[in-house]
């Protein structure tokens, strides 16, 4: 069936071709001459409306086939979308998973545990305690970064990624913590040398000051 435009543009041509007729004349070889350019014309016309019907309608096939490819590559990719928010039980049941929870909890408890020992006794100043504690505030605050962000990529409908992305990104993750835990682990070995050497020191300086009958 053919299109409103195409319509409208036939309807075109026959008003053109009722303008080409000619009025009565005297002479009938002019009628002749005149007819002959009528039907020149006429096929001329013909012609081009056919032209228009085949640009027309090979116009409109065209758009209907890139709206129908359109709107399956929309569906095609929206589905892949919607698959990369969902998360696998290879993925959430990934070794590395439990390693990064144990290893926030071993930073959270060797840290702590620290603190404690060193914050009551009488090795270090306040001043120092006070730079210690910002030293371990910094080490757990990026361990709990890294732990919202496992929890966002185990959580389904959150972030969209490939299994093999996600697997990825839980490796950086393990490599980080590790890394905190290692750099805590650092700190704490310097911190309790730090002390033991102190306790020595004054403990040596103690018995000099006894021997030499003076009271420390």
């Amino acid at each position: 069936m053919m299109s409103g435009k195409i319509k409208q543009v036939i309807g075109l041509g026959m008003l053109l071709l009722g303008l080409l007729h000619p009025s009565p004349g005297n002479s009938q070889t002019h009628e002749a001459t005149q007819l002959l350019l009528n039907y020149e014309k006429l096929m001329q016309l013909k012609e081009i409306l056919d032209q228009m019907h085949k640009g027309y309608f090979v116009l409109e096939q065209g758009y209907s086939r890139v709206k129908g490819i359109a709107e399956g590559n929309f569906k095609l990719h929206e589905a892949f979308l919607n698959e990369l928010l969902k998360v696998s039980p290879e993925v959430r049941t990934y070794y590395r998973v439990a390693e990064i929870i144990q290893y926030q909890q071993r930073i959270l408890g060797e840290y702590k545990s620290t603190y404690t020992k060193v914050s009551k006794g009488d090795s270090f100043t306040a001043a120092e305690l006070a730079y210690l504690a910002e030293m371990y505030e910094g080490l757990f605050k990026a361990s709990l970064r890294n732990l919202d962000e496992l929890v966002l990529i185990l959580t389904a409908g959150e972030l969209r990624m490939s299994d093999f992305e996600r697997l990825e990104a839980i490796d950086r993750l393990h490599v980080e913590m590790s890394g905190l835990l290692v750099s805590l682990r650092d700190i704490n070995t310097e911190i309790n040398s730090l002390g033991i050497q102190r306790n020595r020191v004054r403990n040596e300086r103690k018995s000099i000051l006894e021997l030499n009958g003076i009271k420390p």
